[in-house]
């Protein structure tokens, strides 16, 4: 028995010798204080976990990138050990028995040297000792390796495995670690089972389940690596019920004398199976099959030339990024060089989203923004300002680096140099679409000019008569109409010109690019849409500013008093209709060394004067001054001073302010604000402009010159003052003193007394209603008495039952 005993002993020695130098371990300590550092990536770095599989994902797809580069010239062609390749994709499968999530790709792989300087430090990267060994200039902005975003795995994972495999060594190592400050190195037991590339196994924490499921992880990869250029499969798992095959049984040889009764039997047998077939449902097996899903179908179009690229394509990928169902109205695709390279897609939408100025934050989700092909964030506080909100794109840079969050890569210098430029070509984006109208409105006033041509030399040949001859002229023209494109930028400024406005508010730098990009309709533009390029290209040598007036509606603003001159005298006027006009003029003073003059305001001199004129005014306002001065007695405080103008010719007076106060537009914008507070907003003060030559001013300067106290006069002025104001733009202090000014107006125009109360009120007949009450009430004692009747009847007739 001791003996026995013995050889147990030494039997188990040897075997656990020979285990032990199997899957011998080298326990190694992490650089850089890993543990510390750790903990610094999880709670800090990354406060998404999704993250972790866009990181091993990238590592995967740079490793995939560096062995195509170097099988270029170096070509080989490992296998494993059951005589499989490596295939050059990237696959991911879940096993929810085991609770691992495993990513393999066909990539370089890693020597166990790389496991030591790439894994065991946090702050390395093979990148750039690689880049080193290379040529410049070779095509090679997209390798890297693991590093720091490779530890996001620990943010889902208790423990990880690392099985890799190099084309320089034999063996295939495993790293594993469980994020503790230690590392195991060993030899895989498995043996060679990749041929080349790397194989990640998390061992999944309690709370990540949700990474189980194959369609989560499709959703993550769409988010964040649709564009890897290596396919991407996610491994499935589907269950179906397929019905059993029945089983055959062979059938021996009936005897000569049981032929005749076992044929019988048999088509008894055959009537009862099938009766039973009929009740008995089909019987069914479960079966498991696991097929590999391509996640990443779509293309980074952006990584290819413009000129091979087809616009059908540009608006496909648009509607892609932007959940957009129509096609964008102008794009533009470019590779931005110097100090930061990055390529784009920039887009317009066709239509202005219903909450274009109705986000409660200012980080916005209109740029994506890739590095090296890889979605880092859309969430970003100032990559294009606000007023270029609507702007939708990508935008994928090699500077920036991969592995940080999002806040601190919004304080990169290199995302500053990005948001400068991605800014001027957004903006040099909408003015080539005013360019582009401009040069085919050109080409299609050449094209009437050279067809007026050909028809005026056409007018000595021989010409077709009568009807032929019309129908061909007007199918000419019709021709030319339809030849003529539809000009784009009145639809961008209806739709996003409110954008252009605001920028110019906020963005200083680019004041003076934004103000070529503005539009409005002018008194002469007959309903188009005019830049101040234009206005000053028309106007008159003689006219030294450019002359606007500001309201709420355009058909108004036609027709105010305050454009009777400018009418009179052959000046434009630009036309604003929206209350962020008045900002916009407060920061766009002047254009092209013209200044932005306002019509409601005081002084305006629509063209140079002689010095007759100024001597003929000065004579007009020194007759008039004790008129003017009896108005400002009457009005009071209401007004700042009344004067005499120079602008009005058919109506009696304006009012205006001073030209450094704000206007009756702005006043009105001021006070209509949700969280304006009345006392402090800023008020117009008004000057009463009176026009000398109406007849009902020179009736009034005739009446007070008889008497200051004319009682008429005064209500006349104060009726002239409040119409003035509302046609002016202005707010009435009492309404309802205005209101019974009118309806003294009223009665004296329809030559009533002024103190004309109220009509006696007129007497009604109402006998009729007497008489139909009184024919209600008979009808109700009648059917009264039929029913007394009729009840008495049944009582008789139950006493003679």
């Amino acid at each position: 028995m001791a003996g026995l005993l013995k050889w147990v002993v030494l039997f188990a020695a040897v075997f656990l010798l020979a285990f032990s130098d199997e899957v011998a371990k080298e326990t190694h300590e992490f650089k850089s204080d890993v543990s510390k550092m750790l903990d610094i990536i999880i709670r800090s770095l990354y406060t998404n976990r999704n993250i972790f599989l866009r990181e091993v994902i990238s590592n995967g797809s740079d490793a995939l990138d560096k062995i195509r580069f170097l099988y270029l010239t170096e070509a080989k062609d490992p296998k494993n050990k059951d005589g499989e390749a490596p295939t050059m994709d990237l696959r991911i499968k879940a096993d929810k028995d085991a609770r691992t999530l495993t990513i393999q790709d066909g990539g370089i792989g890693m020597s166990k040297e790389d496991l030591i300087n790439q894994l065991g430090s946090l702050g390395s990267s093979g990148t750039k000792a690689f880049l080193e060994k290379m040529n410049e200039g070779s095509d090679m902005n997209m390798i890297g390796q693991f590093g720091v975003g490779f530890y996001s795995v620990f943010l889902v994972a208790d423990n990880v495995k690392v099985a890799t495999k190099n084309d320089n060594e034999d063996t295939q190592w495993v790293w594993e670690s469980t994020a503790d400050g230690n590392y195991f190195l060993y030899e895989d037991p498995r043996g060679n089972t990749l041929g080349r590339g790397t194989e990640l196994t998390l061992e999944l924490k309690k709370d990540a389940d949700e990474y189980l499921d194959a369609d989560k992880l499709k959703t993550i990869i769409k988010q964040y690596s649709e564009f890897i250029h290596f396919p991407i499969y996610v491994q499935t798992t589907k269950t179906e019920k397929v019905p059993v095959e029945p089983e055959e049984k062979d059938e021996e040889p009936a005897k000569d004398g049981e032929e005749k009764e076992g044929e019988d039997a048999e088509v008894k047998d055959d009537e009862e199976k099938e009766d039973e077939k009929e009740d008995k449902e089909p019987e069914t097996k479960e079966v498991t099959t696991h097929n590999w899903d391509l996640v990443n179908e779509n293309k980074p179009i952006w990584t290819r030339k413009a000129a091979d690229i087809e616009k059908e394509e540009y608006h496909n990928f648009f509607k892609a990024i932007s959940k957009e169902t129509e096609d964008p109205m102008y794009f533009t695709h470019f590779n931005a060089e110097g100090e930061v390279e990055f390529k784009s897609i920039l887009f317009i939408p066709s239509k202005a989203p219903y909450n274009l100025f109705d986000h409660t934050s200012t980080t916005l989700t209109n740029i994506r923004l890739y590095v090296r092909r890889v979605f880092i964030t859309e969430e970003f506080k100032d990559l294009l300002p606000r007023y270029l909100n609507f702007i939708r794109g990508v935008v994928d840079s090699d500077d920036l680096p991969l592995n940080v969050s999002r806040e601190l890569l919004q304080e990169s210098r290199i995302l500053k140099i990005i948001k400068k430029k991605l800014i001027r070509k957004a903006l040099s984006m909408i003015k080539d679409i005013a360019d582009e109208d401009e040069k085919n409105e050109d080409e299609a006033e050449e094209k009437a000019e050279k067809a007026k041509k050909d028809a005026e030399a056409k007018e000595g040949e021989e010409k077709k008569e009568g009807e032929e001859k019309e129908e061909a002229e007007e199918k000419d023209d019709d021709d030319m109409e339809e030849d003529k494109p539809l000009a784009k930028y009145p639809k961008f400024w209806k739709e996003f010109g409110k954008n252009i406005r605001l920028g110019l508010i906020e963005d200083s730098t680019n004041r003076a690019r934004l103000t070529k990009l503005l539009r409005y309709h002018s008194l002469k533009s007959d309903g188009e849409l005019i830049s101040l390029e234009d206005y000053v290209d028309k106007m008159p040598e003689d006219q030294k500013s450019i002359f606007y007036i500001v309201g709420d509606d355009m058909e108004k603003l036609k027709k105010s008093p305050l454009l009777e001159q400018a009418r009179d005298a052959g000046v434009d006027v630009l036309l604003m209709d929206d209350a962020i006009d008045e900002y916009v003029v407060g920061h766009v003073t002047e254009f092209s060394g013209k200044k932005l003059v306002s019509l409601a305001k005081e002084g305006v001199k629509l063209k140079e004067e002689g010095d007759r004129e100024k001597k003929v005014h000065e004579k007009r306002k020194e007759a008039w001054e004790p008129f003017t001065k009896w108005l400002k007695k009457v009005l009071g405080e209401r007004i700042e001073k009344a004067t005499v103008s120079k602008r009005v010719t058919t109506t009696p007076c304006v009012l205006v302010t001073p030209s450094y106060g704000v206007t009756a537009n702005m006043e009105r914008i001021m006070k209509g604000q949700a969280l304006a507070d009345g006392q402090t907003a800023q008020t117009a003060k008004r000057i009463m402009e009176i026009n000398p030559r109406h007849p009902v001013v020179d009736e009034l300067r005739r009446r007070t010159k008889e008497s200051e106290d004319d009682a008429s006069a005064k209500e006349a002025a104060e009726l002239m003052y409040e119409v003035a104001a509302l046609q002016s733009g202005f707010s009435l202090d009492d309404v309802n003193a205005f209101a019974t000014r009118m309806h003294r107006s009223l009665k004296t125009s329809l030559n009533l007394e002024a103190d004309a109360g109220l009509v006696e009120e007129e007497e009604y007949e109402i006998e009729e209603e007497a008489e139909e009450e009184e024919d209600d009430k008979e009808d109700g004692e009648e059917e009264g008495d039929d029913e007394a009747k009729e009840g008495e009847d049944k009582a008789e007739a139950k006493d003679e039952l």
